[in-house]
């Protein structure tokens, strides 16, 4: 079996909590998309709730093999039909809770892999509140 030291001259989750995300020691308090690439920016979209077929369409354009999709708090599945121009580009997609999401992507991004982040940060309400 031949190993391979892993590649951390990429983007790399540094940590996370119930609705953030740590990237590079950089703290994220909103919803995020992350490349192996080397792009990071903004995802509009603050609960699983919103989203909408525009906000998976939207992740063809990052030139990757996989989309690892970090559903926010507990594992949700998309609506497969916001999928299927990510299938039809031949990019797979995996859905899990988004902490899963960060700890899948960091292996795969380190091993080399072309791979994106769309990590869903939700907002925790404070304990007490309605």
């Amino acid at each position: 079996m031949k190993f391979t030291a892993d590649r951390y001259d990429v983007p790399i989750v540094t940590g996370y909590g119930p609705d953030w995300i740590a990237v590079d020691g950089e703290r994220i308090d909103d919803s995020v998309l992350i490349s192996s690439l080397g792009a990071r920016e903004a995802w509009n979209c603050a609960a699983f709730e919103q989203l909408e077929a525009q906000h998976f369409e939207t992740l063809q354009r990052f030139g990757v093999e996989l989309v690892i999709f970090g559903s926010g708090l507990r594992q949700r599945f998309p609506h497969p039909q916001w999928l299927a121009g990510l299938y039809r580009e031949r990019i797979g997609v995996e859905t899990m809770d988004t902490r899963a999401a960060c700890r899948t992507y960091n292996i795969l991004a380190g091993e080399g892999r072309k791979v994106l982040l769309a990590a869903l940060i939700e907002r925790v309400a404070p304990p007490g509140s309605p």
